[in-house]
């Protein structure tokens, strides 16, 4: 594996500087972190870095995400070459960007209308599909909608990542007690709605765009609703997915830890440290078997 061995000082060109790790993107100046375990620093600036702006706004327009007819890669790289697509915000502005196409080759006052029409279908779209767009780093299709049906709406989700910049405070370990969101998938998260160029085209976003609640089955008859479940152990007669699943058909909500406001462990053999956990906090421990009895 290429490593770095040693220095070899007589190598050095006369008048060398020390090199410094930049704290800011030398391409949009938004600001660089390195994760914890990681060699590398990354851009924050995301939805406005010149440097990632083609593919981010290939993937806003992808198929699971705002899925826009008639804007597929090759339009995206065409439309940001010209000038005319510089952040996702432009794709809404439509008379404008449907505007410099008239007379252009290989466009029609037909294709021109569709693309019109295809952009003007995509102005509601539901919460999943919009947090899966904007590109958030380790934010994929699962953990977009798991957000969704966390937070239920836009304005909730924004307003829980806004408080859950105090890593202290409760809307922080919310966050991470959310199962498969730890500490790593948080700070992306928050270094996200963090960055004032992401806020901005955020804006511009929410004022162009109907972003619907995360719908949700109606489980007022359910007996775990609102309740936190904690899966443990080795589970014998469905997966863990599976069982996850159910639980969130049924209104409840899964964690990856126990805490105080853990309701149930379900526990099959093998549990270790989150049985204990259980013990020590009080938490009803219920087997697979009194599980599925619970849940019918």
């Amino acid at each position: 594996i290429p490593q770095v061995v040693e220095v070899v000082p007589d190598k050095r060109p006369q008048g060398a500087q020390p090199f410094v790790m930049p704290e800011t993107c030398p391409e949009c100046g938004s600001i660089a972190i390195r994760e914890e375990g990681e060699a590398a620093k990354r851009c924050t600036g995301g939805l406005i870095c010149p440097a990632q702006a083609v593919e981010r706004l290939k993937h806003f327009v992808s198929r699971d995400a705002f899925d826009i007819e008639g804007l597929g890669a090759k339009n995206i790289e065409s439309f940001w070459g010209e000038g005319w697509l510089k952040s996702p915000a432009d794709i809404f502005d439509v008379e404008t960007l449907t505007g410099h196409l008239d007379g252009r080759e290989g466009w029609k006052q037909k294709s021109i209308e569709n693309l019109q029409r295809a952009i003007e279908d995509r102005r509601e779209i539901g919460l999943d599909r919009f947090v899966y767009a904007l590109g958030i780093p380790q934010v994929g299709q699962a953990t977009a909608r798991l957000l969704a049906r966390t937070y239920g709406s836009w304005s909730a989700l924004k307003a829980a990542m806004a408080d859950a910049q105090d890593r202290d405070g409760e809307a922080y370990a919310d966050l991470i007690d959310i199962d498969q969101i730890g500490p790593s998938v948080a700070d992306d998260l928050l270094g996200f709605f963090a960055e004032d160029h992401n806020q901005e085209v955020l804006r511009q976003l929410e004022a162009a765009l109907d972003v619907q609640d995360m719908e949700v089955a109606d489980t007022s008859g359910s007996p775990v609703a609102g309740k936190t479940v904690v899966f443990t152990g080795t589970l014998e007669t469905m997966g863990r997915s599976e069982a996850k699943a159910k639980a969130e058909s049924l209104g409840a909500k899964v964690s990856g830890s126990v805490s105080k406001k853990t309701d149930y462990v379900v526990a099959g053999p093998g549990a270790g440290s989150k049985l204990k956990k259980a013990a020590e906090l009080g938490v009803a421990v219920l087997t697979e078997e009194e599980w599925a009895d619970l849940v019918g």
